[in-house]
């Protein structure tokens, strides 16, 4: 394949503005297709760096923008300095081959490009308004403005992209997009990234857990969409079994003080840890020392926690809304109740030897499907179609 140029718009990378699952999906798979021998471009916003970095062949051209009013505000200041950036890129590089959006916030940047320049280009999805709010339509006028912005750019691209078959079934529920414009092409992460040779005592011991005790994990926004409200419901009747048991909770997000009232009425606070967000570092310390990741969401669209699970080797119980998990051979799958997630978590102590080979299992699933160099592949060939 001969080398194209690639120009990809996201409002988040790893190394400008992180701000959840889409940052890792833009930097590493950026990463991989540059390995394919081929140039990426990331149009992303400033942070705190420079406008533009070179980092493992990925060329960061970073935008500053106004940062008042709410957010469709601000990606409407972000897109409008994403459009003027990209035509100066294209003076000192070349013109781009393909351009290729992730998610609503860079849509506007992008249907400008096509409206006045005549430049196509693909959207990736990486959720929806309406899954973000618990799988339902929210009424105020931000959240009708933000899925107007999502249908656009499934309207206006060219082709488009989603993680999984659940999300498949949503935008075309939702948005009423062909099926035949549709590519599924999973997420994914570079293995053997997050498993590593620890302490698990010692990572314990930094929040005054036992060192005999069992962990269990929660990573993620703590928001309704993630369902973390679920899980901690649910402590208690894990608790009256399993006395010995703590609950870790990493993320920040709005249901954070809901969730530690929750813990504090339902007498379980002494067993839940809220750290709040935490660096990359923190994060893997935790997925090497824990027991048993939980991924409690009411929707999710991919659920990439559930590939740096089994990249830790660590066995996964999910709702039925985390279609990842073969139920009961590389974890366990629960109804989006409190009983429901409690009987599995105890089920899953119950014989804690047997059900951590579900993460022995699930780290070869990941080897062998979830890898970058073949999502970058598959990908590659998608930009191929649309040339």
């Amino acid at each position: 394949m001969e080398s194209l140029r690639i120009g990809i718009f996201s409002w988040e990378s790893l190394y400008s503005i992180k701000v959840g699952g889409i940052s890792p999906h833009v930097s590493e798979l950026s990463e991989s297709i540059v390995k394919a021998g081929h140039e990426v471009h990331v149009f992303t916003r400033m942070g705190n760096r420079s406008s533009y970095d070179e980092i493992n062949g990925v060329h960061y051209q970073r935008v500053g923008h106004d940062e008042f009013g709410r957010v469709t505000m601000q990606m409407e200041h972000m897109c409008n300095a994403m459009y003027d950036r990209f035509f100066a890129v294209e003076e000192l590089f070349g013109k781009f081959d393909v351009l290729h959006g992730h998610d609503w916030h860079p849509v506007r940047a992008l249907n400008r490009l096509k409206m006045h320049n005549n430049r196509d280009y693909l959207l990736t999805y990486h959720s929806t308004e309406w899954g973000r709010n618990g799988n339902k339509y929210a009424g105020w006028s931000e959240a009708r403005e933000i899925s107007h912005w999502e249908w656009s750019g499934g309207y206006e691209s060219k082709e488009i992209i989603v993680t999984s078959q659940h999300l498949k079934n949503e935008i075309q529920s939702i948005y009423q997009i062909p099926e035949s414009k549709i590519k599924i092409i999973p997420n994914g992460i570079f293995p053997s990234k997050i498993k590593r040779n620890i302490n698990p005592q010692e990572v314990k011991a930094n929040i005054g857990i036992d060192a005999s005790a069992h962990v269990v994990l929660f990573i993620g926004r703590m928001c309704h969409q993630k369902g973390v409200d679920i899980l901690v419901e649910a402590v208690p009747a894990v608790l009256s079994q399993h006395p010995d048991i703590h609950f870790v909770f990493m993320g920040e997000g709005e249901m954070r003080a809901h969730c530690q009232w929750l813990a504090h009425e339902n007498g379980s606070a002494h067993a839940c840890h809220f750290l709040g967000y935490a660096p990359s570092e923190v994060f893997f310390d935790w997925m090497d020392a824990c027991d048993l990741v939980v991924v409690p969401s009411r929707n999710e669209p991919f659920g990439i926690v559930v590939l740096e699970a089994w990249d830790a080797e660590k066995p996964v119980i999910g709702t039925d809304a985390v279609q990842l998990i073969n139920n009961f051979h590389d974890g366990i799958l629960a109804d989006q109740t409190p009983e429901s997630l409690a009987w599995c978590i105890n089920y899953a102590f119950g014989d804690i030897t047997k059900t951590a080979l579900m993460g022995v299992t699930g780290k070869k699933r990941l080897m062998k499907n979830y890898s970058w160099k073949k999502i970058a592949k598959d990908t590659c060939k998608l930009y191929k179609k649309i040339l």
